[in-house]
């Protein structure tokens, strides 16, 4: 039977090749296993892990494996960095156990050589032989963190530039944190004095300031509530742009790039199920998630159709348009931690360019008095209000709602992930 430990190689293998998030991959492996829930913890708490101080864990390793570690074929890597994770930062796993399940791993999928080589690395690595500060103490800043955060570090000099050293930092360590769930509590169908008096939902959340939010630790305990569409698995940032937008009841309302459609629900909720949403995506399989999911939230308004938001004319003119647009996602590394190793400057330039495109379409298809919602979950000023400046030079028939642009950054406030909207306004 496949173990914890082997589960979670496989996970970071199938991430070396291929597009898929590692959420979407370990979701599907964890079904198709026979892991108890114990170990099926420790798998996604391995992969999480080594994700996010893949960097960093290189950099040990580099101190003791005796060869070029960038020239090792990505099974030994991934198997190295599984047991330094588990040696530096896993309290409860004891190290020779690390050691010896790596080992084994090494001798199956490499052969009793390299597993010798995997035995004599590990055995090296100690919280006491890491002398991590000491290794860094010549390099830049910028280097520094990079290596201590485990984050690129051409976007630790875009965070340094942008918001400073200390700022920076607190992004960068906020990132590494296993991130909070969030929820939103459906108003269609209870209110957060109903939902509590459930006994099953006896742990407290952690309360946030924005209204019908909740934030937990937890995700079980609250599982129910959200299978029968009382909750709604989503993060406080991800509903600003929907209050920011403040639909009322009979509007019509387009969500371009609407998938994965928490924004199409919550919109749908606001306007208390009265008028109607048209929920674009390019790809019908992620439409059919967002309908099933407004059916156990009981949004009945939502029309969904399969289209390209570059092209997209819906034959009923709207009143407010939301376009969370695609994006680099820096605002949610530490809910997605393979991202930061995928981004890249030339793909945040094209991401740049798309972005563009979908706004001038979105301001051909309001009329004077529409509303335009931008959104994305990125933090970088060239995504957002840079972009946002452009825009308005290119359209004059628009102003930007003074009142009307939030960012958030990770850490500003605890289990928030970051991200940036800003209302538009078209005039006559």
């Amino acid at each position: 039977m496949t173990t914890a430990r082997e589960l979670a190689l496989n996970v970071l293998q199938s991430l070396e090749t291929g597009k898929q998030r590692s959420d979407q991959i370990l979701h599907r492996t964890l079904q198709h296993c026979e892991l108890n829930r114990v170990d099926r913890a420790l798998s996604t708490g391995l992969v999480n892990g080594v994700l996010r101080y893949r960097l960093q864990i290189d950099c040990i390793i580099e101190h003791f494996y005796h060869h070029n570690f960038e020239k090792a074929a990505s099974v030994l890597k991934n198997i190295l960095r599984l047991g330094v994770y588990q040696i530096l930062f896993l309290n409860k796993v004891p190290d020779w156990a690390a050691v010896n399940e790596c080992v084994k791993l090494a001798r199956k999928y490499k052969g009793e050589r390299l597993s010798k080589l995997v035995n004599g690395v590990l055995r090296k690595i100690t919280p006491e032989s890491v002398k991590l500060d000491e290794w860094l103490k010549d390099k830049t800043i910028e280097a520094q963190l990079s290596i201590k955060y485990s984050h690129p570090q051409w976007l630790v000099e875009r965070w340094m530039s942008a918001f400073g050293k200390e700022k920076t930092e607190s992004i960068l360590g906020y990132n590494n944190q296993f991130p909070l769930f969030g929820f939103r509590i459906n108003r269609l169908k209870t209110s957060a004095e109903k939902l509590f008096t459930d006994p099953a939902l006896a742990d407290a959340p952690e309360k946030c300031n924005v209204e019908n939010f909740f934030l937990s630790k937890d995700f079980n305990s609250f599982e129910p509530a959200v299978t029968d569409g009382r909750l709604t698995v989503q993060n406080p940032t991800q509903g600003l742009a929907c209050l920011l937008l403040n639909p009322a009841p009979g509007m019509t309302v387009v969500d371009l790039c609407a998938a994965p459609g928490g924004k199409a629900t919550f919109i749908g909720e606001l306007m208390q199920n009265q008028g109607l949403i048209i929920a674009v995506d390019r790809y019908e399989q992620k439409l059919l998630k967002i309908a099933a999911h407004a059916a156990a939230l009981g949004v009945t308004i939502i029309t969904t159709v399969t289209a390209d938001a570059r092209s997209f004319v819906p034959e009923k003119q709207p009143d407010a348009i939301l376009l969370d647009a695609p994006c680099s996602g820096t605002g949610v590394l530490g809910r997605r931690a393979e991202l930061r190793w995928k981004l890249s400057p030339d793909m945040l330039l094209e991401l740049q360019a798309l972005q563009a495109e979908l706004l001038d379409h979105a301001a051909e298809l309001l009329e004077k008095g529409g509303i335009l919602i931008y959104a994305t979950c990125s933090i970088e000023a060239d995504e957002n209000n840079r972009q946002i400046d452009s825009f308005l030079q290119r359209h004059p028939d628009f102003i930007a709602d003074p009142q009307g642009a939030l960012l958030t950054l990770p850490g500003d406030q605890p289990g928030f992930d970051g991200g940036f909207c800003q209302r538009l306004l078209k005039q006559g």
